[in-house]
């Protein structure tokens, strides 16, 4: 059926929303998409929903393909299962829970691992009936702190999520590779660039990981990568590790006086004034040399904060998201942590902490300086701090620092860390050059998680030995109302969207631009011969609205061709408009839905 703008239930507006800060989030709504119901809750207009149902009928299309089958869950989910695998305790806040009547606890889903899990588990014994990929298109629920940016980081959201079962290594292999491919060619087919980067699971757990990122300067997520063909977010980047140094010979460490040098800047100043440096050695003192020792705060997922040090290459500052990415586990707290600055709370329940000058604990050699050995507190390095290296650190005494510290000499540590911001220029792990950093928004995302879930629940089969094997399994997400945002953020100009076809609300607008009844006619005509074509048709025949504003909605709603039946009509002709491209022809009437139809298709 032709839609009509004088019956549609459409409003468009003029001025931006006031909450919006990027621009998808804004031409969404103001061109009638969707309507804000709550901070990062949305509800979907009738334009909205015929975007959204083909962003789903591809990726739909694309996971058949792949002999994916359908499954649908609830969204309110009973706690049990997630206490069995221990992510009612590692989601922390970050989930909806509440209880029934009764008192039962019960959470809206932000995944459904362990619902897959159960589900196979009832149905499935054998390994004849492997392997499987199941998927759903579901609604998830996660309590954003700060939902932003529209349907970019939202409290509710669709998704798709699918997860293959086999009781081979070879089989998730196989599963990993088939999503991969399937991915690639969904992204291909919503028009949306995507760079696959190597990732980490976070608290979905498993091994192999890879996140589907689009770059742009509006996504939260930063990844890196190179001209040779590495890429990763930034949490999965590992340094390129120093060779360790023969520190045999090398001087004896020695304290300084060095008063108000709180940072590293003053430290830097001081150290040469203080002592010089040689030439062989490359000259002035420099961040680089000094070795800066930051206290955080891990966060559990009960809340219990746990302080620890890390210590890492002055002239480099801390990113608590890649400290978050490993450091819960060198601590062997479970679940997902975060990583805060200490506060000052924090550092008056350690006294040894002087702040400004905290060094690492020393050992016995290195304690003879006089130099007061910080305790109590797990110490974690860069792994550029390698044996043999030297530096310039606190000396855990106001207004003193220890010059010539030997890594490995005098001092040990916990564990290494990667802890620090990544940089350009930094060299890639694999050798493939300098590392490029870029901002992206995470589009899909897809695991290995191996038998983590199928442990916790019980998932076996029985092989071909009659051997009760735990089955392993593989999680692929993609954002499907995300994807929407994200193609709005891709495709639009200053007037207002630009849908690629494939997923646009229409193929074509009919705009009738003048009151002449004999118009209305030709345009209403024109239009339902075009959807007896196939075609899709939006028939804007508002009467008391201007050519004016017409032109202007027809530009912010985004249809791809428009057609003016207009004044042309009276030598014969009716104008096409293309809206990507701003290009415009004339278009004979007698015969034009099949010529607009042709053009369209070509």
């Amino acid at each position: 059926m032709v839609l009509r703008l004088s019956t549609m239930f459409l409003r468009t507006l003029r001025d931006d929303p006031a909450d919006a800060d990027v621009d998808s989030h804004k031409l969404l709504v103001r061109a009638g998409y969707i309507r804000r119901a709550a901070p990062g809750i949305y509800s979907w207009l009738p334009l909205g929903l015929r975007v959204l149902n083909k962003v789903e009928g591809i990726v739909r299309e694309e996971m058949n393909a792949i002999g994916a089958q359908e499954v649908h869950f609830p969204a309110l989910l009973p706690k049990e299962p997630y206490e069995a695998t221990g992510r009612w305790e590692e989601y922390g806040d970050n989930i909806f829970r509440m209880q029934d009547r009764k008192g039962a606890d019960y959470l809206l889903a932000p995944t459904h691992e362990e619902m897959f899990t159960l589900l196979v588990k009832d149905l499935y014994s054998s390994y004849k009936d492997l392997p499987v990929y199941l998927y759903q298109i579901q609604t998830k629920y996660r309590d954003e702190a700060r939902p932003r940016a529209g349907l970019m980081r939202g409290r509710e959201f669709i998704m798709k999520d699918s997860y293959s079962f086999d009781y081979t290594e070879e089989g998730m292999d196989a599963a990993y590779a088939a999503h991969r491919a399937a991915y690639l060619k969904i992204f291909e087919r919503l028009s949306l660039e995507v760079v696959p980067v190597f990732a980490m699971a976070g608290a979905m757990g498993g091994s192999k990981s890879e996140e589907f990122l689009h770059p742009t300067p509006v996504g939260e997520d930063t990844f890196v990568r190179t001209e040779g063909g590495y890429a990763a977010n930034v949490e999965a980047v590992t340094t390129v590790v120093p060779e360790p140094i023969d520190f045999a010979g090398a001087p004896a460490a020695q304290v300084l006086d060095t008063p108000d040098t709180p940072t590293i800047q003053t430290l830097v100043d001081a150290a040469n004034e203080l002592a010089a440096r040689s030439v062989a050695d490359g000259g002035a003192w420099g961040g680089a040399d000094t070795l800066k020792n930051v206290v955080v705060a891990v966060v559990t997922p009960d809340g219990e904060r746990v302080l620890a040090v890390i210590g890492v290459p002055g002239d480099r500052q801390v990113d608590l998201k890649r400290a978050e990415a490993t450091i819960g586990a060198l601590l062997e707290i479970p679940g997902e942590v975060g990583v805060e600055a200490a506060t000052e709370d924090d550092l008056r329940k350690h006294p040894g902490l002087v702040k400004g000058y905290i060094g690492p604990g020393l050992s016995l050699e290195a304690a003879q300086l006089g130099v007061e050995s910080v305790t109590g507190l797990p110490y974690f390095v860069d792994p550029r701090v390698v044996s043999g290296t030297r530096w310039i650190t606190g000396a855990n005494e106001q207004g003193k620092h220890v010059f010539g510290l030997v890594a490995g000499r005098d001092f040990s540590w916990d564990g290494v860390v990667e802890a620090v911001e990544v940089r350009d220029g930094d060299p890639a792990p694999d050798g493939s050059g300098p590392l490029v950093t870029t901002r992206g928004i995470e589009m899909g995302h897809i695991f290995q998680l191996g038998r983590r879930y199928a442990e916790a629940l019980g998932l076996k089969v029985l092989d071909q030995n009659g051997k009760a094997v735990t089955v392993t399994m593989g999680s692929y997400g993609v954002g499907v109302t995300r994807a929407v945002a994200a193609i709005a953020e891709a495709h639009h100009d200053e007037k207002g969207l630009m849908w690629p076809r494939a997923v646009a609300p229409a193929d074509v607008q009919v705009l009738i631009t003048g009151k002449d009844e004999e118009l209305e006619q030709i345009a209403a005509t024109l239009a339902d011969e075009l959807e007896a074509l196939g075609l899709e048709v939006i028939l804007d025949d508002r009467r008391k609205v201007s050519a004016g504003v017409k032109f202007k909605d027809a530009e912010l709603v985004g249809v791809p061709t428009s057609v003016v039946v207009g004044r042309g009509v009276a030598e014969g002709v009716v104008e096409l408009r293309d809206r990507a491209t701003g290009e415009a022809q004339n278009i004979q009437l007698d015969g034009a839905a099949a010529s607009i139809a042709a053009l369209i298709r070509a």
